[in-house]
């Protein structure tokens, strides 16, 4: 399990550090060495490469000293701590030597091998590999008590975390050390074992992998993949941009290697992988990946042939003035309260007309909140809430264009529901369930018009979240989802497309990342805290697994990941054991006081 890290000063300071690979990650490491005041010596076997890493830590410096974040001199100190060299002996005289070679046992195998030859016995050798075995990697050293991996994060000099990897055979002295340094270094550091990917990379792989494959099968297209997940998760990246920004063909070497190890399923590359790294199509760095970029190097995108056209095709939707919503919980009042501030009527039913007084009320409160915020003055909320009418009977919905069944994840219920909406709604209303997770098909078939089905999947809370997941079966017409497309456009929506399956984009990129952080934990390899670090300071999310998994429930968690296990039927999606145990104990997280963690009841 990963253990808080000591910081024991009775240890000398690695003072002199020779880095041994200087592309990207490479380079910003000597950057932030040299930062921290450390000697620096940058070794590539490419001359050229040692004279663009000087040059990127010049311009670096330069930018840091434009915005007052370092001062002339101090650069200048700075840049006398580095020097270059393509000859692996100038690591000599090194305290630590970190490698940072392509993620391949061969060649980091051979540097291992080299340095023995070169450093002191009390040097400490740290791997920069974030797939490999750090094991297999010190066993071929003559001193495997002094070799560890030392995973930083790209860009290195933004990324605060830092993955102390130790092996069975590592010391103790050794981990210490290098602990301290990264501490000095301003970093985070987080102690793991030796297993495929550690932490952060174990994560977010397997994710990354996954949005290739259903780019691949064209379930959806790159644009709404990457919009759905950073509107509908608040990532800062989708996952085919951030793909493009390490590497299509690194990702596809992390992978290979890191299913080498784990033979787990979720880590076999997608074939895409595979077919643009053979093209050279690597991404950024190339100028194309599986977007198309200005230029090699640049992160300024450009249109081609694969960026879909605006406007949602040559077929037109139908005018949708009245909007019916049926529910009377969160998610309804939300819808409800979107639809009414774009100027539309609503109707909000419930089960009772008590249910649905109370759900406007609901909404009459938040509007007052955005009020108080200064964001919406209190005519426009008096008008908002005018247009909003409560009734607790389904007839209510005969006139309305567009009815919106927002009622419990039950499809029996909803099923039921829609044979009823069916009835009352007139002819050519459209009919939408905001289902997360069940087959919206199934809520068609229940009606005698699944042309006029859809799925309009809105996150929570609705009013907040800018996506809207439209789900299209194989019945719905182009007519009912040109209309959708548009009443998402009228509500100031970002819809994006995807078919009639499990999870649809978001959850069925989302949840099997969540289920693998819960097998860490129950596999005793990392801590909650340790894991959600991890991810938040190394992958940039706002929320770590288990901060995430208590705000959505965990019963809600579960029912998704068995709805995804029985759709795809991979072993390697079975809920984990310890979130059954937790659901079936009633700790559902934040809702009931206690989850992952435990909190305070309100």
């Amino acid at each position: 399990m990963a253990t808080p890290l000591s910081h024991d000063t009775s240890h000398s300071a690695l003072r002199t550090v020779a880095v041994v690979g200087l592309g990207t990650m490479g380079t910003g490491i000597v950057e932030v060495l040299a930062r921290a005041g450390r000697t620096v010596v940058g070794i590539d076997i490419s001359e050229a490469a040692a004279v663009r890493a000087v040059a990127a830590v010049e311009a670096a410096t330069s930018r840091a000293v434009a915005r007052d974040r370092l001062t002339g001199p101090e650069r200048t100190d700075l840049l006398a701590r580095i020097s270059t060299s393509t000859e692996l002996r100038a690591a000599a005289d090194a305290d630590l030597v970190i490698e940072v070679a392509p993620e391949s046992y061969e060649i980091k195998q051979q540097i291992f091998r080299e340095l023995d030859a070169v450093v002191r016995p009390d040097t400490v050798l740290a791997t920069g590999t974030n797939a490999l075995s750090v094991t297999r990697l010190a066993a071929e050293s003559s001193r495997p008590e002094r070799v560890l991996g030392l995973h930083f994060f790209n860009p290195a000099p933004a990324m605060r975390l830092v993955e102390v990897v130790s092996s069975v055979l590592t010391s103790p002295d050794a981990v210490t050390a290098v602990t301290r340094l990264a501490v000095d270094l301003g970093k985070e550091p987080v102690a793991v074992g030796d297993r495929p990917g550690f932490v952060a990379d174990g994560l977010l792989f397997g994710y990354l992998n996954q949005a290739a494959a259903m780019y691949e099968a064209k379930y959806a297209s790159r644009e709404d993949i990457d919009a759905a997940m950073r509107l509908g998760c608040g990532l800062p990246m989708g996952p085919l941009a951030l793909l493009d920004l390490i590497g299509v063909d690194t990702a596809r070497t992390v992978l290979e290697a890191m299913y080498a190890e784990s033979h787990d399923r979720l880590h076999a590359p997608a074939p895409i992988l595979g077919q643009l790294s053979a093209a050279g199509l690597t991404g950024r760095k190339s100028g194309r990946g599986f977007y198309t970029y200005e230029a090699s190097g640049s992160a300024t995108v450009v249109r081609d042939a694969l960026t879909p056209l605006s406007g949602g095709g040559p077929v037109a939707g139908r005018a949708v003035h009245s909007v019916g919503v049926a529910g009377s919980g969160t998610m309804a009042s939300g819808i409800a309260e979107v639809f009414a501030k774009a100027g539309h009527e609503v109707v909000l039913a419930a089960r009772s007309a008590e249910k649905a007084q109370a759900a406007k009320a609901r909404i009459g409160a938040s509007l007052a909140r955005s009020v108080d915020r200064g964001r919406l003055t209190a005519e426009a909320a008096a008008q908002v809430l005018d247009r909003i009418t409560p009734t607790g009977s389904y007839d209510a919905f005969a006139e309305v264009d567009l009815a919106v069944e927002a009622v419990a994840e039950d499809l029996d219920v909803k099923r039921q529901l829609f044979g009823t909406l069916d009835k009352v709604c007139r002819p050519g209303a459209v009919l939408a369930t905001t289902t997360s997770s069940l087959p919206v098909i199934a809520c068609a078939r229940a009606t005698s018009r699944p042309q006029d089905v859809i799925g309009l999947h809105f996150f929570n809370p609705a009013p907040a979240m800018k996506l809207v997941e439209v789900v299209r079966t194989v019945l719905t017409s182009d007519e009912t989802h040109a209309t959708a497309r548009g009443v998402c456009a009228g509500i100031k929506k970002h819809a994006v497309d995807c078919g009639d399956r499990a999870g649809f984009i978001v959850n069925a990129l989302l949840f099997p990342y969540l289920n693998n952080a819960v097998k860490m934990v129950q596999e005793h390899y990392a801590s909650l805290d340790d894991i959600d670090a991890a991810m938040r300071l190394g992958g940039g999310y706002p929320m770590g697994p288990f901060e995430l998994l208590d705000v959505v429930g965990l019963d809600v968690s579960l029912a998704i990941e068995r709805v995804l296990h029985r759709e795809f039927r991979d072993p390697g999606l079975a809920p984990a054991p310890l979130l059954e145990h937790l659901v079936a104990a009633g700790c559902l997280g934040r809702k009931t006081g206690r989850g992952f963690r435990e909190y305070a009841r309100r």
